[in-house]
């Protein structure tokens, strides 16, 4: 089994290369994003917290991503490995999930970090707002927002895994299929 972190900023490109992992290595895929959203429509007592911050460009409390996640955990143990998206994104959500793994005898393989330089990241969002309808990426101090809260809350993650020599850094920036490759290159190399 091979469970990996996909980290990087906001339009990063993380939703575009997990989509292509989950189908190359047949992986269960973990997104906060999705999660939020399923928790969202349904309006669940989960979902409900979730808004509330998203709704403010905040990132939501740990204790309820931490809770969203576990269920989808238990639910695919026996799966030949997970991709966790958007999770962690904080150093006691990474903290948690190491323990919830654990729990179950797994544990995390590696973290792929794609990195992005902030101006790329803007243009990026702002195109992903026009295409998506998604009206929060079209709010440059939203996106701003996003951007310094990644930097201050979210990036010491990479820090928690290269303390345990599982970060691995892919250049963000190029075509869909060269990151692709030097992906799949890491994930090869974890799974041996």
């Amino acid at each position: 089994m091979i469970n990996i972190v996909l980290f990087g900023p906001p339009g990063a490109g993380k939703g575009t290369q997990s989509d292509k992992i989950i189908e190359k290595f047949n992986l269960t895929h973990v997104s906060t994003g999705d999660l939020f959203r399923k928790h969202l429509s349904e309006g669940t007592p989960l979902g409900l917290i979730a808004k509330k911050y998203m709704d403010e460009g905040n990132l939501v409390p740990d204790d309820v991503v931490i809770k969203m996640v576990e269920l989808i955990i238990e639910a695919c143990i026996d799966c030949p490995g997970v991709i966790f998206d958007g999770f962690p994104r904080t150093v006691n959500q990474a903290i948690a999930l190491d323990v919830m793994l654990h729990n179950y005898g797994k544990k995390i393989s590696g973290m792929i970090l794609l990195e992005v330089d902030e101006i790329e990241l803007k243009k990026r969002i702002m195109l992903r707002g026009k295409t998506s309808g998604r009206t929060d990426d079209q709010d440059l101090d939203k996106i701003n927002n996003l951007i310094q809260v990644y930097n201050a809350e979210t990036y010491p993650v990479a820090n928690y895994y290269k303390s345990q020599s599982k970060l691995n850094i892919v250049n963000g920036v190029g075509s869909i299929d060269k990151i692709f490759d030097d992906i799949c290159t890491i994930i090869d190399h974890l799974s041996d």
